[in-house]
């Protein structure tokens, strides 16, 4: 079984910061990417940065020059800084990772449980 559990989500002002985690648990062989999704209120679950094996980054156009995601390899943990943080960033973050398990060899598509950002004075 394989799974991941964000962290790091709370309230912040407009133009704080947060760092949100992705730690992956379980009998992992390799994960290829790595990327973080947001669903807002109504609205559909979009991406808003993705990572994959080779170190290449995409960002969302609303969130280009404000965040920034990164991978620990070692720690199958994943990061997703967040600067300078609008009220329109509010949303459930969720982590998201094609995942090789060495029990069965094979890939999975795996989602976190998610965690809220809220963005508000």
């Amino acid at each position: 079984q394989v799974q991941l559990v964000e962290s790091g989500g709370g309230l912040v002002q407009p133009g704080g910061s947060l760092r949100l985690s992705c730690a992956a648990s379980g009998t992992i062989l390799r994960i290829n990417n790595m990327d973080w999704y947001r669903q807002a209120p109504g609205k559909q679950r979009k991406l808003v940065a993705a990572l994959d094996s080779g170190g290449s980054t995409n960002y969302a156009d609303s969130v280009k020059g404000r965040f920034t995601i990164s991978r620990d390899y070692a720690k199958n943990t994943g990061y997703l800084q967040m600067n300078s943080l609008k009220p329109e960033d509010t949303a459930v973050y969720y982590c998201n990772a094609m995942v090789q398990s060495l029990a069965t060899m094979a890939w999975g598509d795996y989602w976190g449980q998610g965690t809220q950002v809220t963005v508000s004075s």
